[in-house]
This record gives structure tokens, sequence and C-alpha cells, in this order.
């Protein structure tokens, strides 16, 4: 017999061990890393409990009649641990659209967790979308190095590395974020007419509570900031959460230096070194040139994808 709670503060603890030894969360699915954007956001997250045993988490928001999960997140879904069976996962979903009937919630958004992250095999959900016929709505492309079987890079890329090393550009780990954020937020709007989704002070506030999951490495020239890469870290991923590259970076090849230290030095023992998604518009427009680079590093694609669920 599956029953739902709605996530408060008082689980929090809770929640977190859960995803701690779950087989598919990561740091980014803790409440710490949730709720630093709480005042943004309704949140509608669950509990799933199999006769008082918590068995799944749906880390989630409310948008009017819509839950979606969750609005502040890049991926989440329905959370399990190694106790999960396809049986169970398909009463979970049948439990959670029972839920959503009683509560006038009337559509699911639901991201699921890319398999990079999955420690164990994770595809029961899959499974259960297609038995309750969610649609597939989005699919964004990342592109990904699988690191003990990894590329070399393009000639392009290793010329930028020499050009670096001759120019006596140096990469090191960076406490400071406001002048990363400043120079991505120059970067951003000049070449993608965006701003960083984050704030100096958000990224800072997130390092201080995941300080070993969230790093910065950045290429300077003497004191100046050229480059750099923000990296979320998680079990088997090393993810470039921002990357930034100066005009006078890209002219002495500071961002190829970073990229080469974090791929082939630093985080050598992750199985995947994730670069993010080169889509846009909800996954219909491929920016070619961003793939391009990244795949010039010797990353391939994987999807991001997210179904709807009609209740």
């Amino acid at each position: 017999m599956i029953t739902i709670s709605r996530y408060n503060s008082e689980y929090s603890a809770v929640w977190d061990a859960f995803v701690d030894a779950s087989k598919n969360g990561t740091f980014m699915l803790k409440r710490g890393y949730i709720d630093y954007h709480s005042n943004r956001f309704i949140d509608y997250s669950l509990m799933f409990y199999n006769d008082n045993d918590l068995v799944a988490l749906f880390p989630a928001s409310q948008h009017g009649t819509e839950i979606r999960s969750h609005g502040g997140l890049t991926y989440g879904g329905i959370i399990t641990n190694l106790k999960m069976t396809v049986q169970l996962m398909l009463s979970i979903f049948g439990a959670l659209k029972e839920f959503c009937v009683k509560n006038g919630i009337s559509r699911i958004i639901y991201k699921r967790v890319p398999s990079i992250y999955h420690i164990y095999p994770s595809d029961e959900d899959l499974y259960a979308l297609f038995r309750n016929g969610a649609k597939l709505i989005r699919r964004d492309v990342s592109t990904t190095i699988h690191t003990p079987n990894r590329l070399n890079f393009s000639e392009r890329r290793r010329r930028g590395v020499k050009k670096a090393l001759k120019n006596g550009i140096i990469v090191k780990e960076s406490a400071d974020f406001k002048t990363y954020i400043d120079l991505l937020a120059d970067v951003l709007r000049i070449h993608h007419n965006a701003t960083p989704v984050h704030t100096s002070t958000e990224i800072s506030l997130l390092a201080d509570r995941f300080p070993e999951n969230i790093k910065l490495y950045v290429a300077y020239d003497d004191d100046k900031m050229l480059a750099g890469v923000l990296m979320y870290l998680t079990p088997k991923v090393a993810h470039t959460q921002y990357i930034a590259n100066s005009e006078e970076g890209r002219k002495c090849g500071a961002l190829d230096i970073v990229m080469d230290y974090l791929i082939n030095d630093c985080y050598s023992n992750k199985e995947y070194f994730d670069f993010g998604i080169s889509t846009e518009n909800e996954g219909l427009f491929l920016n070619e040139g961003l793939a391009s680079q990244k795949q010039e590093f010797g990353g391939r694609g994987i999807v991001y994808d997210f179904y709807e669920i009609r209740v």
C-alpha cells in the first residue's frame, strides 16, 4: 500500500539521508540545494511510503494545476534506492496519479535524471512512464566524455593547450565567484544574449553548503582571470555547470588549458565528464558551434529528457 506525504522542513534530514543512499540521486536533489531558491517556487515535493517504509522521493514544484520535477532543477524525477523494483515503481506512479487527482493537479512534467548519474540501474521510471502514457515533450542533448575510454582532443584544441602553456597561463582552483560570474555574464551577454541563472551570491552560498561538490577552476595571466569552469561533482560525473572564456582568453588558449587539466588530470578518476546541453528553444534548436567545441574535447551525445503525464 503506497501512501504519499507532502514534504516539509521537519523531514529535511530524512530526505537528505535518502538521497545519499539512493541509486539515482545527486547533491542537487538535497534540500540545501533545492531550497536555496525557495522564494521563487512553490514546493510540492512528495515522499512515498510502502507500509511506512520510505521508498521514493519526488522533488517537485507547483505551477497552477501542474507540478514539475522541480522547476528550479536541471533534472529530478522519482528518486529511489536499491529496494526499488519495477512492480513497486508502477504502484508509485499509480498512487501519484491518484494523489494528483485528489489535489487538483492535472499535469505532471517529469525531468528524468540522466542515466550517467545513476550508480545502479534505475530505469524503472522509464517503464512506468511508458505504461502511464507519458509523452516525450523535450529532449536536450549534452556532450559527455566516457573518461576510461576518452577520445583525443582535436588538433585545434591541442594547439590551444600548447599556446596557453607558451603564454604562461596558470590554472588553479579559486573561490573568487564574484569575478567569475561577472566574466560569465559578459560572455553570455555578448555571445548568447543571456544571463547566468545563478548570481555570485547564490553560487557562494551553494559552494559553502556543498564544498566537495561545487568547485571553480580558472585560468590566470598573472592576476587577471581569463577563463574558468564551475564544476558540479557527483560520484560518477564531473559536470561543467558554467563555462566562460574572455576575448583575451580565446586568443591565448585559456579555456583549452583549463579543460585539459580538468579532463586529463583533475577528474580523470570520474567515469563521465559532462559538458552540459547545447540546445535551446526546448531542445528544438542545436547550437552547432557550442556542440562542436565540446565535441572537439572528445565528448559525444547523451540526452536530458522531459516527459508529460496527463492526469
